[in-house]
């Protein structure tokens, strides 16, 4: 099948009212939000831990990586649980929104003048015609974004 080799698979979720775009690939489940358990004295970036199935997993919150505010808490709110790297974690999202297949000849790299100023927090950007373009994340800068707050507090973190 050629069709296949030219489509990405997205799924789709929403955080502070912008969808964000992941590779199905990194997914293992999406599931309801329920109460993380904070972690003393963790990375600013994660939230805490949940207990999936007897699996104890990490999670970060999206709003709070991308925007410096949590993600929305409703009855839409979702932690989808991604394998990246050979680590399991869970992000919380607003809401899974869609997943869905693009061609790929509608898949773009991040503009130029934003990679070259060290902005990699988008691997990808989707166009579509009847709606706002997806922003693809790069979950493997996430991972170091969490790395870098365990290492460098924000002001925010030690106030």
């Amino acid at each position: 099948m050629t069709g296949t080799e030219t489509t990405v698979d997205l799924a789709c979720f929403e955080t502070r009212g912008r969808v964000y775009g992941i590779d199905v690939l990194q997914i293992r489940e999406i599931v309801r939000c329920q109460e993380v358990t904070p972690l003393p004295r963790a990375p600013e970036l994660i939230e805490g831990v949940i207990d999936l199935r007897g699996v104890v997993i990490p999670v970060i919150d999206l709003g709070h990586a991308l925007c410096k505010e949590p993600a929305d808490e409703g009855p839409e709110t979702r932690i989808a649980v991604l394998e990246v790297d050979g680590m399991v974690l869970g992000l919380r999202v607003d809401a899974a929104v869609d997943v869905i297949s693009v061609e790929a000849r509608d898949v773009d790299d991040p503009p130029a003048l934003a990679t070259h100023a060290g902005y990699d927090t988008v691997r990808a950007v989707v166009r579509r015609a009847d709606a706002a373009p997806v922003l693809v994340l790069s979950l493997e800068h996430l991972l170091e974004s969490v790395y870098r707050s365990a290492l460098h507090p924000s002001s925010e973190a030690e106030a």
